[in-house]
Parts: structure tokens; sequence; C-alpha cells
């Protein structure tokens, strides 16, 4: 039986092992929580990250490894054996974990994005607001996540404040951009190069995490162009397993804000709303086995259950929503559950949505 390695065991690695367990596969897990979610599903090596001593042990017990959060230290990944597969590549992983490269990337492959400077002092935070215009977005380079680690610019008098807040230097200033929405696309690609996608999803966003998503797109006009730079991107970095590429819509533009080496928040609604849930579409890839159908089984939303857990659990059951407990600690900000509706119709999915958000913390 082929045994999976996964470097993290959070939520997104628990998802991972109950779509292999469909597929007859075995995990073990790398995380140095206690008693992390994915414990559910296959053992795990309590040691940090990029502890040499812990990822041997991982390649030892494993055919292949993958990981499920983008802050896995790149030079980890490197003191693997090169004779063990490790997907999504590393090179991937290394744009990912640095915006301006990310943003570099995409200028390279003629996807449009917002203006951006790289910013290291004042005076360069200054240029850019000349350049740029105000309100500015200041990020760090690296390691943000659910609007960590960034701010808004809206006066010249603030840029010390701004720069002390996030660090000093390593930034990256991004023009403020007056989206109508946010959205995602979707896709995996496996070892032969083979590529399928998702329907492009829509996402609503409180306080910086994801909070509602809906699939397909309300608006799904823009769904063929993000699909095609969902494809570059893929095709350029080599990928392997499932990307995703958030992306801003205002007025006619799309324009690329991030991707993600891995399976995505953003893509939950698959495991009941597709014919193949994402995850089991991102280890069909690093399997090299052929990828699973993406058609919708109708229309989809999805509710992020962030900080607590619903009070009122009588709404599931109908086959109609889905409730999916992570079995995490309760604690402000984070995420311990999605729950998922699937309709007949758009009208039907949204009306769902919102019936299911109030009965959900009454």
């Amino acid at each position: 039986m082929t045994t999976i390695g996964v470097i993290g065991a959070g939520q997104l690695g628990q998802m991972l092992g109950y779509a292999g367990k469909q597929l007859g596969l075995d995990f073990i897990f790398l995380d140095p929580s206690a008693d992390p979610p994915a414990a559910r599903v296959g053992p795990v090596l309590h040691f940090p990250f990029d502890s040499e001593a812990g990822l041997k042990q991982l390649a030892d017990a494993a055919d292949l490894i993958t990981y499920e959060f983008e802050n896995v230290p790149v030079d980890a990944l490197r003191k693997i054996d090169p004779g063990m597969p490790v997907y999504p590549p590393a090179a991937a992983l290394e744009c990912a974990q640095d915006r301006l490269a990310e943003k570099h990337l995409f200028v390279s492959l003629d996807i449009p994005v917002p203006a951006f400077r790289a910013v290291d002092s004042a005076a360069d935070l200054r240029a850019a607001a000349a350049e740029i215009g105000l309100p500015l977005v200041v990020k760090t380079r690296r390691l943000g996540y659910d609007g960590k680690g960034q701010l808004i610019l809206r006066e010249l008098a603030d840029c010390e404040q701004a720069l002390e807040a996030l660090g000093g230097n390593d930034l990256i200033a991004e023009q403020w951009v007056p989206f109508d929405r946010e959205v995602s696309a979707i896709g995996a690609r496996n070892v032969s190069g083979d590529i399928v996608h998702y329907p492009l999803t829509e996402n609503v966003h409180k306080n910086g995490i994801l909070s509602v998503s809906r699939a397909p797109a309300d608006d799904d006009a823009h769904g063929a162009t993000a699909t095609g730079y969902l494809h570059s991107i893929m095709q350029r970095l080599d990928y392997v397993g499932v990307l995703a590429l958030e992306l801003f819509v205002s007025g006619d533009a799309l324009l690329a804000n991030e991707f993600a080496p891995r399976v995505h928040n953003s893509g939950h609604w698959t495991i009941e709303g597709a014919a193949t849930s994402q995850f089991e579409n991102h280890l069909r890839a690093i399997l090299d086995m052929p990828l699973g159908a993406t058609d919708m089984h109708g229309y989809a939303g999805m509710l992020n259950l962030i900080g607590t857990m619903p009070r009122n659990r009588d709404a599931f059951g109908s086959g109609l929503s889905h409730l999916h407990d992570y079995g995490k600690q309760a604690r402000p900000g984070r995420k311990l559950g999605h729950a998922t509706v699937v309709a007949g119709s758009l009208a039907e999915r949204d009306a769902a949505l919102g019936r299911l958000a109030r009965l959900l913390f009454i």
C-alpha cells in the first residue's frame, strides 16, 4: 500500500487523509503540535517542520512527500533525499513564499497585477506612494496569511509607523484595488502534465480571513481568462498537485493577487459539490494517476466556522448541508470547521447559505 508523507497535520492534512482512504492510501504526518487534526487519519511524527531527524523519519516511512501549507521551510524540503519525490516542487513553494517573486512571476507570464514596489526603507515607501498613489497596501514579503503581515497606508506621515509595525524591511507595497469581487481559480496538474480545473469560485473575506465561498461564481465571464492564467503558472513551474490562484475582479479587469501551492480553503466546497474533490485530485496528481472529473453536482457554497463552532447543529443531516468539524480547540480567529451547501440553482444555494448562517449561531 502506498504511504503519503505530509508535512503539516492541520485540517488540510486531515481532509487529504479522508480523501486518500477512499483511494486505499496510508498517511504519515510531520507536525510539532500535540494533537493536530490530521492525527485522526494517520500517525504524526512530532518534530519541528525543519527538523532533519523528523524529515528523515518521514521520508523513510513514505513513498512520496507533499505538504499542506505554504510556510514549510524550503531549505527543509531540499534536505530530503533527492530520490524521494516531493510535490508540489520546491521552486513553486519558494516563489509563493515571497510576494515580490510571486509578482514578478505573474508579470513574466503577462498576468495583470496591481502596481507594486519593493520596500526596504521609509524612502522606498515614500517613493512607492509617489509613483503608485495612496492608499497603499503594505505587506511583509514572507510569512503572511489570513490578513496577517499587512496594513493599509493612507497618509505619508504614517510611513515610519507602518514600517515599524511590519518589521522595517523586506516588504512590498501594492496598489490599493477597489475591486468588485474576489475570486479563485483552482486546478490540478499531475506528473504527466495533464490539467483539470474547477469552476471559478467567488470569495468573501472578513478581517482578512475567508468567510464565504460560492461556486460557480455568479459572474463567470472571467472564468476562461482565470483558467488560462492558472495553466500558465502550472506550466512555467512544472507544477504537480493542486494550485489555487486568487484574483481581484475590478470592472472588466482581472488582477492576480497571489497563488497557493496546495489545496485551498476556497475549494472545500468540492468535497460535496464536485465529482472529484480538490483533495482527491491533489493525491491523484502527485501519484500521477488520471485526474478526476471536476463537474459540479449543482451550485455549491461554503461557510468557514471561525473562532467558535455552531451551537445549533439541527440544520445538518437533510442532505442539503454538511458540517466539517476539524476537532480543534476554539480560540478567536481560528478556523475550526466549515459548512457546505449544494443546491439545484444559484438562488436556492444563496438562500440556503443565508439560512444556514442564521441557524448555526442562534
